[in-house]
């Protein structure tokens, strides 16, 4: 029991921009959402709890896969059913800004079940928002990229990503790691909210796989609390960086680190980014997440929130 219940958790400096320079991503504003209301199974507590997606505003009752529709994001928020029990999990929330301006809430934190009353289980997972799909209903917590469609088609080759941003992040040097199997555990250091941003240029072979080659780079940890901070560029690096690197974790992705794709015939496939593309090369795709964790699953420091808002490409 305590197996299949710990599978449901999881399904995981400023410059000023004209806004004639800005492209900005399809509800990147974040002022509207849609709001699920999912009934999880009696055996949890069998209450109606909301779980939200960037989109059209709607509200979408009861126990449904969700698919994006026109909306470009997925979220780590998901519906999940494993051996007839449903569960759900949201860590990222729609957030007041200013009167009617709202803006994405990425939080780390603490999902509690009781079990019948009798059985206490905590896992910790990190809210992320991202350009693609989460593939509906979680099973398993099994090769969990292979759930996330990640990317969306793109073809232009902007300077920078622009955006604002937030950060909360605690000042106590502690990680919690907290998978549901026996008592939550510290561990030494602090974890980070990240940003990143891939651009590939992806072809598919006769066999439905999906390649794909690294046109441009950037990414960014979020280590310290700030206020909002406004116009954010983060820029992209195009062709080969593979000696400069300013963080391990923006290396070309492949084998069991590939992230996934639908090919031609809607089949989930990795996309093998066998290498980097020249620094002139027109991309495919863009891949694109903000997290409020940046480590290993059922690992992360509490409380650790990203706020963002105003996402579009800069050029």
């Amino acid at each position: 029991m305590k197996k299949t219940l710990c599978l449901l958790l999881t399904a995981g400096v400023a410059f000023h921009v004209s806004p004639q320079s800005v492209e900005p991503i399809k509800y990147g504003n974040f002022n509207s959402w849609i709001t699920r209301e999912i009934k999880e199974s009696a055996i949890i507590g069998g209450k109606t709890r909301p779980v939200y997606e960037i989109g059209p505003t709607q509200t979408i009752i009861g126990a449904k896969p969700y698919f994006n529709g026109d909306s470009p994001w997925g979220t780590s928020n998901v519906y999940a059913r494993v051996s007839g029990i449903t569960k759900t999990s949201n860590a990222v929330f729609p957030s007041v800004r200013s009167g009617e301006n709202k803006c994405a809430k990425l939080t780390a934190m603490m999902e509690r079940v009781k079990v019948l009353g009798l059985i206490n289980m905590d896992v910790m997972v990190a809210g992320s928002i991202f350009l693609g799909e989460m593939i509906e209903p979680i099973t398993s917590t099994k090769n969990p990229y292979s759930k996330m469609e990640m990317g969306m088609p793109y073809t232009k080759r902007p300077k920078y990503l622009v955006f604002d941003y937030m950060a909360d992040i605690p000042t106590e040097d502690i990680r919690v790691k907290a998978t549901g199997f026996g008592s939550p555990k510290k561990l030494r250091g602090r974890d980070e909210g990240v940003v990143f941003i891939f651009l590939q240029r992806r072809w598919e072979d006769s066999e439905g796989n999906i390649h794909a080659r690294r046109v441009a780079t950037g990414g960014e940890a979020f280590t310290k609390s700030s206020p909002w901070v406004n116009g954010h560029k983060l820029k992209l690096m195009y062709g080969d960086i593979s000696a400069k690197l300013p963080y391990p974790w923006l290396a070309l992705r492949n084998g069991d680190n590939a992230y996934y794709a639908r090919n031609s015939k809607g089949e989930m496939r990795k996309v093998m980014e066998e290498g980097w593309d020249s620094a002139d090369a027109t991309p495919t795709h863009a891949v694109l997440m903000f997290s409020s964790g940046n480590g290993e699953a059922y690992v992360g420091t509490p409380g650790l929130t990203i706020y963002v808002d105003n996402v579009g490409f800069g050029f």
